[in-house]
């Protein structure tokens, strides 16, 4: 489904994918704006861009919940001199307020949502809209005409969906057909390693239809870097420590995998991270892997983990290192 092409910029070899069956191209890895104001500040904001500019990743995402506006307004000092070698994705839909409109995919919030990211951003166009998640107190022909409208008014580019179940999906595109209104081109569900239930459905649906897909947490929320080790507690410092909620994913069985998997990828003179990277990279479907980083440097090792072209084998002895 997606056409692949590669191209030379700053002496690093990048390739681009087609983002799903649109003309869109998108770096297989992308940059995820969820640590923005969060983990890095203004100044880390820019060197951050900055390196993912010089290795030639062009797809940013974010999103107006991220530290409640603030990620966007971070990301627009940073692409101020960028835009036009930038595909900027943003997301509306989650809380951004206590009222009964501040939150979900009305046409009220579609609308209202996208002006805000625009003035934060400082952009006159999105290039990917998309909704966060499935409203269910909203008819779904409401919120696409919402985004058709902006579609129709330049503001918006294309649009996509996160974290919507795949009969919700094809629901979307059945309207969208129906009432001739713009169409989601991506969906953006969590997809890693150790989370593969988007390969029952989601991915199926999106192979069928011509979606492209954008996973978010391609570390496991950093379970999938190899910090946490099985019968070892939480470093200091890191999300599961002291973390109650983050519990369920340091499994003793899923950390003997990331442990297997660690080892493996070490005699291949590769990080397991950048194993999940290439490992995403290499499925079916997927258009851009997006990772959120706090430093530059992690932003080049990100661009270099695609260069790691999973073999058939390799993909084989990776499903025999997670069953164990």
């Amino acid at each position: 489904m997606a056409t692949r092409t590669r191209f030379v910029k700053e002496k690093m070899l990048v390739e681009y994918r087609q983002l799903g069956a649109s003309g869109l191209r998108v770096s297989v890895i992308g940059l995820g704006g969820n640590t923005f104001g969060r983990y890095a500040d203004e100044q880390q904001t820019v060197a951050i861009v900055r390196q993912a500019l010089e290795s030639g990743i062009n797809m940013i995402d974010t999103a107006d919940v991220y530290g409640n506006g603030v990620s966007e307004e971070l990301l627009g000092t940073a692409i101020r001199e960028h835009r036009d070698d930038l595909v900027i994705a943003t997301k509306v839909g989650m809380h951004m307020g206590d009222g009964p409109n501040d939150y979900g995919s009305s046409r009220r919030r579609v609308i209202e949502g996208c002006n805000a990211s625009l003035r934060r951003l400082r952009i006159e166009t999105i290039d990917l809209y998309q909704i966060h998640a499935f409203d269910r107190l909203t008819p779904l022909e409401e919120t696409l005409g919402a985004l058709d409208d902006l579609v129709r008014a330049g503001k918006v580019r294309y649009i996509g969906c996160s974290n919507f179940p795949a009969w919700r999906i094809v629901q979307a595109l059945w309207t969208s057909d129906r009432a001739h209104l713009a169409h989601f081109v991506s969906v953006q569900p969590e997809y890693n390693l150790l989370k593969r239930e988007v390969e029952k459905d989601i991915v199926p649906v999106c192979l069928e239809f011509g979606l492209g897909v954008i996973p978010y947490f391609p570390l496991d929320a950093g379970v999938l870097t190899g910090k946490y080790k099985p019968g070892a507690q939480p470093p200091e410092g890191t999300r599961g420590h002291n973390n109650p909620r983050f519990a369920p994913r340091l499994q003793e069985a899923t950390l003997e995998a990331v442990q297997r998997l660690y080892v493996w990828a070490h005699d291949s003179g590769h990080s397991v991270g950048e194993l999940a990277l290439a490992w995403l990279a290499s499925r079916p479907a997927v258009s851009t892997v997006i990772a959120g980083t706090t430093r530059p440097e992690q932003v080049a090792a990100n661009a270099r983990a695609a260069d790691w072209k999973l073999a058939p084998d390799d993909l084989a002895e990776v499903e025999r290192l997670l069953a164990g």
